[in-house]
């Protein structure tokens, strides 16, 4: 598959809406995030936040789940969250729609099995350790999980990388894709057994093994991405610049309830961040390597 049709495919699954064109202030805050666990667990790590940014704003803040990352994409865009935790591809194609869209803060990911200290993470293709499949040769035509087409490392990226490594599209060297809707999915489909590999983000499979889902052994790493920067906390085009300040002084600094939720990201902290940070992967996503 062309690059350019694919992102052509992701941008259909995003209707136009309307964008805030002003900046007020509110008398509550709507939060959402991408759909990277399952909903209550997802629900459960965001409560930390949730309780900081209340006590600190000293005003209702509201979690509102989205059901995909197209989903999480329009709630930042039409306005109807105020601050969205978004994957990297996906803060991109809501930065099309609206440019005043601001990625203003990410985590620095501690040390993990699969993921490196720091400011990325990588996209993994994993296989079952205790299946007789040791290259990806032994992956043709084999069935693969992705999570969503518009999550960065479970779809985006592999379609854009992985078929370097074997010479063909993705859905050539595959014989079926399941997308699951998220990574947590994506994993169970695989260690359930309905499909012989699966391409996750590194910090969900680290959150698995944290958990105690899965054990150091579990898993074989048959691929690995081009280094991705973390995910985005982004504000809203409409959210006034007070309120701005305010969230950015209580998420940059420091907190019990912060730690909290930063554990559940397998986060040591938060750092400002800027469109700089995801310039080289919209790059990539436009001018892709032939």
């Amino acid at each position: 598959m062309k690059t350019i049709r694919l992102l052509a495919c992701l941008l259909a699954l995003l209707p136009a809406l309307p964008a805030w064109s002003h900046s007020q202030c509110t008398s509550s805050l709507r939060l959402s995030s991408i759909p990277e666990k399952r909903l209550e667990i997802q629900q459960r790590d965001f409560q930390p936040l949730i309780r900081l940014l209340g006590e600190g704003l000293g005003i209702p803040v509201q979690m509102v789940p989205a059901g995909s990352y197209a989903g999480a994409i329009d709630a930042v865009v039409s306005g109807g969250v105020d601050l969205a935790m978004l994957g990297p591809a996906a803060y991109l194609l809501a930065r099309q729609r609206d440019p005043h869209i601001e990625a203003f803060a990410t985590p620095t990911l501690a040390q993990g099995h699969f993921t490196p200290a720091g400011a990325y993470y990588h996209a993994l293709l994993v296989v079952r350790a205790d299946r007789d499949v040791q290259t990806l040769a032994d992956l043709r035509g084999a069935r693969v999980a992705l999570s969503d087409p518009a999550s960065t490392s479970g779809s985006v990226i592999p379609n854009l990388e992985f078929p370097t490594a074997v010479g063909r599209p993705l859905q050539r060297f595959f014989a079926g894709q399941l997308y699951t809707g998220s990574h947590e999915k994506a994993l169970d489909a695989l260690l359930d057994g309905k499909v012989e590999a699966a391409f996750v983000s590194s910090p969900r499979a680290d959150d698995y093994l944290r958990r105690g889902l899965i054990s150091t052994r579990s898993l074989r790493v048959l691929w690995r991405s081009q280094p991705i920067p973390n995910d985005p906390l982004v504000f809203s085009s409409g959210l006034c610049g007070e309120l701005r300040q305010r969230i950015r002084a209580l998420l940059l600094g420091d907190s019990p309830q912060l730690a909290a939720f930063l554990h559940a990201q397998q986060a040591s902290g938060l750092a400002p961040v800027g469109q700089a940070a995801y310039h080289a992967l919209e790059q990539t996503l436009i001018n892709p390597r032939r």
